[in-house]
């Protein structure tokens, strides 16, 4: 009796190994698509700032899971990379001067983040890392990669903080709202300064603090008007720009000679 127990339970466990890896095997995954409300801003010269939306919804959410609350998604608004040069000024017999340096290449020049709550309460910090995802978690790549480790770990917070300070690094807790169990609205902040080029936006899905999918788009920013052509100009013909600027400075300097002469 307690052979034909144990080949009986045998049995029943080589039909559960072989029916529910096919089932999970076949069952949907959760997924993460977005769209851009524009897929180009103009700025002009009297640009203050903007909201942009970024609308998504989640493929195949569980519904009970999207009920209890346990899906978030942070969004994400990198700029194009550009090199950057870090300089640390002292105090010198009196004076303020550039004493060390330290390069960085391909740097975001702007990234807003969006998300559903704060981030700690998201997932743990080493999975961020991993994505490189935050400001915090940005990976500087310095030129020297020789350098002191202390001195490029100061340089890279002290880079960090300045893009901060300028708003081109910002962070809005509650930017990614629900609006059905699979839909939601994102809202990232574009600073007055926001450079032009092709940023990237992209959206991450984690379920109870697991990362599950990641889904972008991009969006151009340029420059119209008036302010577009100089731009073109100084780009295109570089040589006779400066020319023209240096032209334009004596000029200007001359007639305010004249205007503010004492006689």
């Amino acid at each position: 009796m307690a052979g034909a127990r144990r080949l009986a339970a045998s049995v029943l466990f080589s039909l559960l190994a072989a029916v529910f890896p096919a089932a999970a095997q076949n069952a949907p995954t959760e997924g993460i698509q977005i769209g851009l409300s524009t897929d180009n801003v103009s700025i002009t010269a009297g640009f203050s700032g903007a909201d942009l939306t970024i609308f998504g919804s989640l493929e195949n959410p569980d519904p009970l899971i999207a009920r209890q609350g346990r899906y978030d998604v942070i969004v994400v608004l990198e700029g194009p990379g550009r090199p950057v040069v870090v300089r640390r000024k002292d105090r010198v017999l009196g004076v303020w001067i550039n004493l060390e340096s330290e390069s960085f290449d391909n740097v975001p020049v702007s990234y807003s983040v969006a998300t559903t709550r704060p981030m700690q309460d998201i997932t743990e910090p080493t999975s961020y890392k991993q994505l490189s995802l935050g400001a915090s978690n940005l990976y500087m790549q310095p030129t020297d990669t020789g350098g002191d480790p202390t001195t490029i770990q100061e340089f890279t917070a002290a880079l960090r903080e300045r893009k901060k300070a300028t708003g081109l690094y910002s962070e809005n807790v509650g930017g990614v709202q629900f609006l059905s169990q699979n839909l939601f609205r994102a809202t990232v902040r574009l600073a007055p300064n926001v450079p032009v080029g092709t940023h990237k936006a992209r959206a991450f899905l984690f379920r109870s603090g697991l990362f599950i999918k990641e889904s972008s788009a991009q969006l151009e920013i340029r420059k119209s008007g008036f302010e577009q052509s100089i731009f073109r100009a100084a780009h295109n013909y570089s040589f006779l720009y400066g020319v023209f600027a240096i032209c334009l400075a004596m000029v200007t300097g001359w007639l305010g000679r004249l205007v503010f002469r004492k006689d």
